[in-house]
């Protein structure tokens, strides 16, 4: 015979007969909070995550078209029958430095850095923040200074970590996720009807983020004026940490500030972000926060056009807090492939919109820095208006110190310059 259980047994044979569905039904649930946690990240193609990558989409006139399949507009809009558009592009990143040829029609597909970055937030459940100065109406009106020039998307999980995203394309991405999608227009790469983003060469750069890395970019979007919007579900999904909804709940008004940040992230990038109210031109800043680096820089470069500066080019739109500038170089031609591209802003379809820059400092010292930015070198170096055009606006800047991608983006750019300042 079986031997009795005690009083006290048959309670406890009770309690867990009673509990236990609950109990795995609460350990169900936390696997599926630990999965839903996963950080965003720049990812290679779908599956694939890295620390960082950089694109460069090459123009219409020398890299016409894709380098592979037909195009598509998986995140919304109809493929336009564009006269010129170029979707092949050179990319680099933690995994492989050295930058080489892409395949494929840039972020039409989860096969390439710019398609797989986007898509986890599109079609995923995490926080973001879209901003952009240039989404004529939909879902934000187009505005002009003293809003920052700077575009973007940040992306952030229940914990914090995130990826941010820097692109330089007009109207993309204009919606966050595909619960809440543009009314109107297109929301795919070189899908969008009222605008061709794909004909002059464009930019874009993506990095891990942790919780304080996220902060700091918010405090640097801030700074910087960025267009956006916290009511419009398009453009924001708040949520995740207190200090950072408090953040995003700020964004979208111009600050008063008139002091540059400079903040060192966990990845050892160097974030800076300029206020709309400091009124100095853009690359001369950055060179000055760098110690007086001397920089090349390739921008949409059009009037009013910021000459070449030497060492000693006087600067009379300046700050002193931020020290003294080195040589700033324009470049308005460069090299993919053996094959001259330009780069210059309105030389269409062979024209540039991409803001990106090395340093050139050779010998003891150098500093092998790759600079993407969100700022024209437009404006003026000593007045009457030291608020035209980009001096009176704000914007961010991600300085890279890698020897590979310094040397990619070198050579990318390397070739004619414009016309020194006298």
């Amino acid at each position: 015979m079986r031997p009795k259980r005690s009083t006290s047994n048959q309670v406890r044979h009770f309690l867990l007969t009673l509990l236990l569905p609950s109990l795995m039904m609460f350990s169900c649930l936390g696997s599926l909070a630990a999965q839903s946690a996963s950080d965003p990240t720049p990812l290679l193609k779908s599956g694939q995550p890295v620390d960082w990558w950089f694109v460069f989409k090459l123009n219409a006139e020398t890299f016409p078209e894709c380098g592979g399949p037909v195009r598509a507009c998986p995140f919304g809009g109809t493929v336009q029958p564009y006269t010129h558009f170029s979707q092949q592009f050179a990319f680099a990143s933690s995994a492989n430095h050295t930058l080489q040829q892409g395949s494929g029609c840039v972020g039409d597909t989860t096969l390439d850095p710019l398609g797989a970055t986007f898509d986890q937030v599109y079609n995923g459940e995490f926080f973001y923040v879209l901003w952009n100065d240039q989404f004529y109406g939909d879902p934000l009106a187009t505005k002009g200074a003293p809003a920052g020039h700077s575009k973007g998307m940040l992306a952030w999980n229940n914990e914090g970590n995130g990826v941010v995203l820097q692109v330089s394309t007009p109207d993309w991405p204009g919606a966050g996720n595909s619960k809440s999608p543009r009314t109107r227009d297109g929301n795919t790469l070189g899908c969008i009807p009222s605008d061709n983003d794909v004909m002059v060469s464009q930019h874009f750069f993506s990095l891990k983020l942790n919780k304080d890395d996220v902060v700091a970019v918010l405090k640097a979007l801030e700074n910087a004026s960025i267009v956006t919007d916290p009511a419009k579900p398009q453009v924001v999904k708040n949520g995740g940490p207190a200090d950072i909804q408090d953040l995003v709940k700020g964004l979208g008004k111009v600050s008063k500030s008139t002091t540059a940040i400079k903040t060192t992230l966990s990845s050892k990038v160097v974030l800076i972000s300029k206020p709309s109210n400091l009124n100095v031109p853009p690359w001369q800043m950055v060179s000055a926060m760098l110690g007086g680096e001397p920089l090349r820089a390739a921008t949409w470069w059009t009037k009013p056009e910021i000459p070449t500066t030497t060492p000693t080019t006087k600067v009379g739109c300046w700050d002193t807090s931020l020290g003294k500038p080195g040589a700033v170089e324009i470049a308005t031609g460069g090299t993919w492939k053996d094959t001259a591209i330009g780069l210059e802003g309105m030389a269409e379809p062979n024209g540039n919109h991409a803001k990106i820059g090395v340093s050139t400092r050779t010998g003891a010292g150098a500093h092998p820095y790759a600079i993407f930015g969100d700022m024209n070198q437009q404006g003026s170096l000593s007045g009457p208006n030291c608020k035209s055009s980009q001096n009176g606006r704000g914007g961010l800047f991600y300085v890279v110190e890698d020897p590979q991608l310094f040397s990619g983006v070198r050579d990318l750019i390397k070739g004619a310059k414009g016309a020194t300042a006298k």
